[in-house]
């Protein structure tokens, strides 16, 4: 075995990085968006496809189950008919609100120096 052999068997092995993992979490516009409507307080489906006017149901479907799966969403089912079903921010995921903070803050910076 050489040493770069040994090298690729010990980077196969490395816990991810912190950074990579977040980014896996979050890494796509529509989960942002996601956090971003979460973060004022529990929402229904319908609320959440009207706060995010450009996301089809399929995707927004998709992103909660993943975000619940990955326990950033909690999702809550009451037995009434219809059903009725409400997402909030997990305790993890109220976790990530500096984070979108300091987005929403770069935003702004990033536009004002636009003008």
């Amino acid at each position: 075995m050489n040493i770069d052999e040994n090298y690729e068997i010990h980077v196969e092995l490395m816990d991810p990085c912190p950074v990579e993992t977040t980014l896996k979490l979050i890494s796509n516009k529509w989960k942002i968006l996601i956090l971003r409507e979460l973060l004022t307080g529990t929402k229904r489906f319908g609320e959440l496809k009207n706060g995010i006017s450009s996301i089809s149901q399929k995707v927004l479907t998709q992103n909660l189950r993943s975000m619940e799966e990955d326990r950033i969403v909690d999702r809550e089912v009451f037995p009434e008919v219809p059903p009725r079903v409400e997402y909030s921010l997990s305790d993890f995921g109220n976790s990530l609100k500096p984070i979108i903070a300091a987005m929403e803050i770069w935003g702004l910076n990033y536009l004002e120096n636009q003008k």
